[in-house]
């Protein structure tokens, strides 16, 4: 089967100007999920010692601490086949049942995750429900994030960087939202409390916002268009990418590693490790985490705002640059203390935000309407499992192998290395926003 493949960025080039109401209504709602998939994320992170304690007691904290990171792992292997199963079905019956049914699923497991007991009262089984429910989780987050990337270029494919980067700004927010609840609780329990039943409060919050949100997204409609091609859509669309589309998953894979790798890093590794092994206050870490969550909010809006006028890959291609260079320096810094986090974290904010908010509109431009929730889910599903699911779990083997605290910076380089080169590798049809479909508009034969 043949598929119109064109940059989503490169139609209706008349309504360039800005949104419109309808559609910063539809790109916000479809946020929803995103935001609490990384709040669930932060969260585990935050609590991980508490919940390596509850679920995988050991005499040694690190032995603890590393089973703990392991079931994060195993929450995002299982991401492709969610990936897999939901983007198809996204692409074969709509982008809105697959928001809807996501939503609830993940809803669900976060208030068991709340209200499961612990080792001590069921033993192994305790800790096997936990397994369980991080893959549910996985499952299903594996085609949250690409079904809101898909459903925001699609609802406004003229401004696709702008759309695109609302997604992942609406994910800060719910980080943010993590760590202001994770403030909370060290605020005003003990740390006994937070150890017993703290962790459980921000899981059981996390809850409660999956249900605002799936109460806002009952009334969202499909996507403009998915419904544009009245039926004609692929039967066998994660088939019919791996045929067509390979090469674009895998480069499109590779390139947005620097994503992937850092957001692992920062994400998974960064709250334990700035606490637990330099000694930071939690206030302080929590302040200067918070102030990189802000301006790279306001950061990745401004890049994905760019993507729409200029190359998107070269910004991503110059963020993942500029982090090889800086990573090492910027972690030696951490480890020593020499410089205050809070500003370290901003220029990394700074620096990072033109990967991260252009990498859903560049994995976007790779792939046509019929395929491209599969496409999407596909390629980012695979950099998630590889770049991000194991780095908390290497960048703590990293520091107990070589003895340096510094040693997750080596992490971060390789995966911007990678991602680097592999932007080489992306077609030139993503290289401008509307370039080709401005060229075709004046070939001879193109009306």
């Amino acid at each position: 089967m043949e598929l119109s493949h064109h940059p989503v960025g490169a139609a209706d080039h008349s309504h360039a100007a800005g949104l419109s109401r309808a559609q910063w209504k539809m790109i916000l709602i479809a946020s929803l999920g995103g935001s609490l998939e990384f709040y669930d994320f932060i969260v585990y992170g935050f609590f991980a010692h508490h919940i390596a304690a509850q679920f995988f007691p050991n005499a040694s904290s690190l032995i603890s601490m590393l089973a703990a990171f392991s079931v994060l792992a195993i929450g995002y292997v299982i991401r492709p086949l969610g990936g897999i199963v939901l983007s198809s079905w996204g692409d074969r019956y709509g982008r809105r049942p697959i928001f809807l049914g996501s939503i609830i699923v993940v809803t669900t497991a976060t208030i068991c995750l709340g209200l499961l007991p612990n080792f001590q009262s069921w033993g192994i089984t305790a800790s096997i429900l936990l397994i369980l429910l991080r893959m549910l989780q996985g499952f299903c987050v594996g085609g949250e994030m690409p079904g809101a990337i898909t459903y925001a270029v699609e609802a406004a494919p003229h401004r696709a960087g702008l759309a695109a980067g609302i997604i992942i700004c609406a994910v800060n927010v719910g980080v943010l939202l993590a760590t202001f609840v994770n403030l909370g609780i060290q605020s005003y329990l003990s740390s006994a409390d937070a150890a017993a039943y703290g962790w459980r409060i921000a899981f059981l919050f996390g809850g409660l916002c999956g249900l605002l949100s799936y109460w806002m997204r009952r009334n969202l409609d499909e996507s403009p268009e998915f419904k544009e091609m009245h039926g004609a859509v692929v039967k066998q669309p994660f088939r019919e990418t791996l045929r067509h589309h390979g090469k674009a998953v895998v480069a499109g894979a590779l390139t947005i590693a620097v994503m992937a790798g850092v957001n692992g890093i920062l994400y998974g590794h960064m709250p334990a490790y700035l606490v637990q092994q330099l000694h930071y206050a939690p206030q302080t870490a929590a302040i200067a985490q918070n102030a990189y969550l802000v301006v790279s909010s306001f950061g990745l809006l401004a890049a994905g705002w760019l993507g729409d006028k200029i190359a998107r890959r070269y910004l991503l291609r110059t963020s993942a640059a500029l982090l090889i260079v800086l990573s090492y320096p910027f972690y030696w810094a951490l480890a020593n203390h020499t410089v205050d986090p809070v500003v370290l974290f901003v220029l990394a904010a700074v620096v990072f935000s033109l990967a991260s908010g252009t990498w859903p509109s560049v994995l976007a431009d790779q792939f046509p309407v019929q395929v491209r929730f599969s496409g999407i889910a596909l390629a980012y599903n695979i950099s998630v499992v590889v770049f991000s699911g194991f780095a908390p779990l290497l960048a703590t083997m990293l520091v107990r192998e070589t003895g340096s605290l510094a040693a997750p910076a080596y992490y971060v380089v390789g995966a911007c290395a990678v991602a680097l080169l592999a932007s080489f590798a992306l077609p030139k049809s993503s290289l401008l926003p509307g370039l080709w479909a401005r060229i075709e508009s004046v070939l001879p034969g193109k009306e």
